[in-house]
C-alpha cells in the first residue's frame, strides 16, 4: 500500500534530506521562503499564504508604478538573485549613500542579504541601512546619486575592511598599528593615558595597508564608518606596558590553587557546609571529605559527560545513604513499636543501613 508506515518513513526520510538544499537555494538566490506553523488548521494556513502573497503583490505593483513614473522604488520581494543585484549596483556598491551624503559615513551593508532596505533607481541598485534612509531615498533620491550627491565613494584601496585573527596572522611580519591600543578609545578619550587600552585581535581592520585593532565590535564599527578621524594618531612617549597572558602553571602553588582549582572547591565546600553529610559507620570528617571529593568530580567540566554522569549518580547515592541516620534515628526513638506500626519502607532502610557496617572505611562507597 502507498499509505504504508514503511512508505511514510521512507517519503518523510527524502523530504527530510532533500528540503534542506532546496531552502537553503531559495533562501540564498531568491530570499522568498516563508515558513508558516504547519501544526495551525487549515483556514489558518490558508489566510497566512494570502496575506504573505498580497504583500509580495503589493511589493510588486508599488515597484511597476513607481519606476514607470520615474521614481527610485523598494526592491523587496522581487526575487532578485545575488548576481544580479551585484551586476547592476549603482556607483556605491555595497555601502549606504544616504549615510553617505549627510553624514560622510562609510556604511558597509554587505553583511545583510536580504533586500528590505534596497531600492532601484535609474536602473541602478543601492543598498539602504535602514528604513528612515530608505524612505529618505526614495523621496530624493537625487540628492544622494551622482552628480548631486555631496561626497563620492573613496577608492576601493581607500576603504577599510575587517580582518578576521588568520588574516591577521598571516600578515605577519607586518605589526598592528598603535602597538596593538584601540585608536578609536583613544582619540575618544581625548587621547589622555587612561584611554590606551589594548585592541583584541578578533576586532582587526585594514585600512591604507595599515592594520588596526580594537577594543570591541562597536569601536570596531566606529572605525569602519569614519576611519579618517581615526587612523592617523601619534602615541605618547609613555604608554602601558601590554599585558602578557600569564601560564597557570609558572605561578606558585597558592597561586595556582586560587587561580586554576578555588571556585571550583568553594562550591563543594559550601555545598558540604549545607548538607552536612554524616555516612554510616564512617567518622565526619572521612564522610565531609568523601563528599567533596564526588562533589568535585561531579561537576567538573573538564570531564567527559560520562564521568560527570557517573559521579552525579555516586554522590545522589551518597546523600541518600548519609539521610538513613537520621531517618532511623526519628523512627526508633522511644519505646519500641511493633512491625506493623512502622512506615513501610523502615524495614528496607534498616536492613541498608546494617548492610554497610559489613563494608568498613570507603570501599563499600567507591
Amino acid at each position: 500500500m502507498c499509505d504504508s508506515s514503511e512508505i511514510l518513513h521512507i517519503r518523510n526520510s527524502c523530504y527530510k534530506q532533500e528540503v534542506v538544499h532546496v531552502r537553503k537555494h531559495f533562501q540564498q538566490q531568491y530570499q522568498n521562503w516563508i515558513l508558516l506553523d504547519g501544526l495551525k488548521n487549515t483556514w489558518w494556513i490558508y489566510d497566512s499564504i494570502i496575506k504573505e502573497v498580497s504583500i509580495s503583490m503589493n511589493y510588486i505593483r508599488s515597484y511597476l508604478e513607481r519606476t514607470w513614473n520615474g521614481q527610485a522604488a523598494c526592491i523587496s520581494r522581487l526575487c532578485i538573485t545575488p548576481k544580479e543585484l551585484q551586476n547592476r549596483l549603482g556607483e556605491f556598491g555595497q555601502y549606504c549613500p544616504v549615510c553617505l551624503a549627510l553624514y560622510y559615513h562609510l556604511v558597509d551593508c554587505s553583511e545583510t542579504a536580504v533586500l528590505t532596505y534596497a531600492a532601484e533607481y535609474r536602473g541602478q541598485y543601492y543598498k539602504m541601512c535602514g528604513k528612515d534612509h530608505l524612505e529618505t531615498f526614495l523621496t530624493t533620491p537625487d540628492e544622494f546619486v551622482t552628480p548631486s550627491c555631496p561626497h563620492q565613494l573613496p577608492q576601493p584601496h581607500l576603504l577599510p575592511r575587517k580582518l578576521t585573527q588568520i588574516q591577521v596572522k598571516d600578515r605577519f611580519p607586518q605589526q598592528v598599528e598603535m602597538k596593538g591600543f584601540c585608536s578609536v578609545t583613544y582619540l575618544d578619550g581625548n587621547q589622555r593615558y587612561e584611554a590606551l587600552v589594548p585592541g583584541k585581535p578578533e576586532y582587526a581592520v585594514e585600512y591604507r595597508e595599515r592594520i588596526y585593532i580594537f577594543e570591541s565590535k562597536q569601536k570596531q564599527d566606529k572605525f569602519l564608518r569614519i576611519p579618517e578621524a581615526y587612523w592617523d594618531q601619534k602615541l605618547p612617549n609613555k604608554v602601558p606596558p601590554l599585558r602578557e597572558p600569564v601560564p597557570l602553571t609558572s605561578l606558585p602553588t597558592l597561586g595556582y590553587l586560587e587561580q586554576g582549582v578555588a571556585v571550583a572547591v568553594i562550591k563543594a565546600m559550601t555545598a558540604v557546609g549545607c548538607l552536612k553529610p554524616k555516612y554510616p559507620f564512617l567518622s565526619i570528617e572521612r564522610s565531609a571529605l568523601l563528599y567533596l571529593a564526588f562533589y568535585l568530580k561531579a561537576f567538573n567540566h573538564k570531564s567527559t559527560d560520562y564521568t560527570r554522569q557517573k559521579y552525579k549518580k555516586k554522590l545522589a547515592l551518597f546523600e541518600e545513604n548519609c539521610t538513613l541516620i537520621p531517618y532511623l534515628s526519628s523512627i526508633m526513638r522511644g519505646n519500641y513499636k511493633p512491625p506493623n506500626e512502622c512506615p513501610i519502607d523502615f524495614e528496607f532502610k534498616l536492613n541498608r543501613f546494617l548492610a554497610l557496617e559489613d563494608l568498613p572505611g570507603a570501599s563499600g562507597v567507591l
